[in-house]
């Protein structure tokens, strides 16, 4: 090993550098008040924008698996996973335990300077997954709508089209780029526009509003005709069940002819997997349940059973449209992160959670029907999902399907005093989805389930007041 001097004259300079009196720092002793929900609730209100909104009103202390205490020691039920973040659960053994070994190791070196073996592992696993029987390649950042706007330049660098066509409901994140594709809104596009060009919106398939399939591929055949010349359009980009906007399937039907649509006018189909995919829906993504295969899937959530990152998954000549220094981030594909996700697939592979999670699709479903004819007869307009993605939506008039928001914001609410967390969603906030973690035992699930009774009977009672 080479040995370097050290000059005589650096070494008091460091020393007398190191020994700086640092400035005084007061340190405030934690009492059981500072610590109590309503203080951490005050000091967050002065602190963080009220623009970045918290669905409950406690601040967690410790979880695990399915149950989480907060600060001031009660338990809940948690049905929201971490916005479907925790197929595997909180704090699942083995995915902590291959963190903190790769943080023994090191914990960043950014794969853009110096290259890390977890990163092309995970890359060689996803590629295995993801559906087609050709070569793929993938793609390692940090969040969902990085995910998102990374596949949409890929597409556009593969084709050389700028044009990208999204559906009503669809959530695709929270940057400018990812909100132009979203489609909803409130409270995600509000105030915040102008978004960026070349971004179409054609309409979903929808019960409520009486769009059928026929109708809804019209619609996209008069986007083609009126807007969104089709040889300039790079992409089309659908969530397979939609997320936000109500965790409705998208037809199998539709899936299959937006697949010939886009091979008719040479155009990519990218399936945003971000909240559904990683046995959230019975097998690893959701669009394998349509046998539809995409160019591209987005990816991230649940890849890593709470550690931050997210992927994008394609077809190798399309991933490799863009040149070297074009894709990457400093973050991305974080090396713990990567750890971590590949001990979360290998739990949903060794516990048979694919599995699971079709079991608990039927639970679910038929808990739900036999509450909801009891305790608030023709108030569940809809129970519908793939697998354990699920949602309940409630309306005031069945015959109308009015929407409901006000009884599922009292039931979350009621919930959550009788310790289940819950979360609602859909474009009219009238639905309930269900993203407990896979991992989650029968008797935590019939607890959850016996919670909901009540809170719902709570919330229809205190709306008849």
């Amino acid at each position: 090993m080479a040995t370097i001097a050290k000059s005589p004259t650096t070494k008091p300079k460091a020393r007398k550098a190191r020994t700086k009196k640092p400035p005084k720092i007061e340190v405030v002793a934690s009492t059981p008040e500072a610590q109590s929900n309503a203080a951490l609730l005050a000091r967050r209100e002065a602190a963080v924008p009220r623009g970045v909104a918290s669905a409950a009103p406690v601040f967690a202390d410790r979880a695990e698996n399915a149950e989480l205490w907060d600060v001031e020691g009660k338990r809940y039920i948690d049905f929201a996973g971490g916005i479907a973040v925790l197929n595997t659960g909180h704090r699942h053994p083995e995915v902590v335990a291959a963190a903190k070994a790769q943080e023994d190791r090191f914990t960043h070196t950014s794969f853009q300077v110096v290259p890390y073996e977890p990163y092309v592992a995970l890359a060689e696993k996803l590629n295995a997954l993801a559906p087609g029987d050709f070569a793929k390649k993938s793609l390692l950042v940090t969040t969902g709508a990085e995910a998102v706007e990374n596949a949409i330049k890929i597409a556009r660098a593969a084709t050389g089209r700028p044009g990208v066509i999204a559906f009503t409901g669809g959530y695709h994140g929270r940057t400018l780029l990812t909100l132009g594709m979203t489609g909803k809104i409130s409270p995600y596009k509000k105030d915040v526009g102008p978004f960026p060009a070349d971004i179409f919106r054609a309409p979903f398939p929808s019960v409520r509003d009486g769009i059928t399939v026929e109708d809804a591929l019209t619609g996209l055949q008069n986007l083609f005709l009126t807007d969104a010349q089709p040889d300039r359009v790079a992409a089309i980009i659908i969530e397979p069940v939609l997320g936000e906007g109500g965790y409705v399937p998208v037809p199998f039907e539709m899936m299959r002819s937006l697949r010939a649509i886009c091979d008719e006018h040479g155009i990519l189909l990218i399936a945003d997997e971000i909240q559904a995919g990683f046995a959230r829906t019975g097998t690893w993504f959701a669009v394998e349940h349509s046998g539809v295969v995409p160019d591209l899937i987005t990816v991230a959530k649940s890849m890593a059973g709470g550690y931050p990152i997210a992927g994008v998954i394609g077809r190798a000549d399309v991933m490799d449209a863009m040149d070297p220094g074009g894709l990457g981030g400093t973050y991305g594909g974080n090396p713990v992160a990567c750890a971590a996700a590949l001990a979360a697939i290998d739990a949903i592979e060794q516990e048979g959670l694919l599995a699971r999670s079709l079991q608990l699709g039927e639970t679910f479903r038929a808990r739900f029907a036999e509450i909801g004819a009891r305790v608030a007869p023709y108030r569940m307009w809809d129970i519908r999902g793939l697998g354990a993605m699920l949602a309940v939506e409630f309306v005031s008039d069945f015959e109308t399907a009015t929407p409901d928001a006000a009884l599922v914001k009292s039931i979350c609410a009621h919930a959550l005093k009788r310790g289940l967390i819950l979360l609602g969603c859909g474009m009219h906030g009238n639905a309930l989805r269900i993203m407990v973690p896979l991992t989650a035992s029968d008797e935590i699930i019939a607890e959850g389930l016996a919670i909901f009774e009540a809170a719902l009977a709570d919330a229809v009672a205190e709306q008849a007041a």
